[in-house]
């Protein structure tokens, strides 16, 4: 038995500076801090993130979105939160089953807007006396783009069964009809870990132009080529996914067809909330164990955690 915390005393200081140049930065940048539940009636919308069950058959949170969004439509206007979300058999060297998600909505804004927000964001935080990382430049890569230069694969046209010969004898174990789960497994492979730098050089690297079919709680929008795209992106620094997010949708209507019949059922505050009105904005979840990780040059999210998964 390890009862030792995870990270050194010097790691836990930087991790208290970070969370205090977050609280500066909403501060001078007009956000209200909110606090939601972290303890929910319904699992993860996302078919494809575990939200751990409890006893009484509550869920714990994979992410403030829902509950922020019914904030926002009673009024709030601007907000961030700092919240430790869950999420079920997640264990690696970026993973971890319990951490840290700094998760913020603009109204009025565009994503481009909110990229840019975040850019300043992290430019500020890598500011910070002890940070070993370079706010580098910024750069915009389609969904499409990248796949293409990565893997040789048109994410937009191409068939399961295309990706599957490009997974040769690595395939994972997923169905036929599960499209989307076998790009991001072949992304995760082959796409993502080559954006955010380039010659040794950390970039910014904006994701955006996601398939239609991976919006989520995003809206809809067209690609220069006139794609159905998702109004969705990711940030990455140096291969690792460090943001996601959207220009949410707001149609009640179409969002109940998303999230599918037991979904919407478990979820009917949302919706509600929903049906009163959500003013047009943008939203964003940054992962904060993953920034602290590349702020201070660590291999792991162990490393600036006090205590890991395994140590708890």
């Amino acid at each position: 038995m390890n009862w030792r915390p995870n990270a050194n005393l010097t790691q836990l200081q930087k991790r208290a500076e970070l969370l205090a140049g977050i609280r500066r930065f909403f501060a001078a940048n007009k956000a209200l801090e909110v606090d939601t539940p972290a303890l929910i009636t319904g699992g993860c919308v996302d078919r494809h993130i575990e939200s751990p069950q409890v006893s009484g058959g509550r869920y714990l949170h994979s992410s403030p979105e829902l509950a922020m969004k019914r904030l926002l439509a009673a009024g709030s206007g601007d907000i961030y939160q700092l919240s430790h979300v869950f999420r079920a058999n997640e264990q690696g060297r970026r993973h971890n089953s319990e951490f840290m998600l700094l998760e913020w909505y603009r109204c009025g804004y565009s994503t481009a807007d909110l990229q840019q927000e975040i850019s300043q964001l992290i430019s500020s935080l890598a500011g910070l006396p002890w940070s070993e990382l370079s706010a580098g430049s910024i750069e915009y890569v389609s969904y499409q783009q990248a796949f293409i230069q990565y893997c040789g694969l048109d994410p937009l046209s191409c068939s399961v069964a295309d990706i599957k010969r490009r997974c040769e004898s690595s395939a994972p174990d997923l169905d036929d009809d599960d499209r989307d789960g076998w790009l991001d497994w072949l992304g995760s492979q082959l796409v993502f870990p080559h954006l955010g730098w380039r010659e040794n050089q950390m970039f910014q690297t904006y994701l955006v132009d996601f398939p239609a079919s991976q919006a989520a709680l995003a809206r809809l929008s067209e690609d220069a080529a006139g794609n159905s795209v998702a109004a969705r992106f990711e940030l990455y620094i140096a291969g690792v996914e460090l943001a996601n997010g959207y220009h949410e949708l707001s149609d009640v209507d179409e969002q109940r067809d998303r999230l599918g019949e037991r979904a919407a059922t478990e979820n009917p505050e949302f919706l509600a909330a929903l049906e009163h009105g959500l003013p047009d904005c943008c939203g964003v979840a940054l992962g904060v164990d993953r920034l602290l990780m590349l702020l201070t040059g660590a291999g792991s999210i162990a490393e600036v955690m006090p205590f890991s998964f395994e140590r708890v």
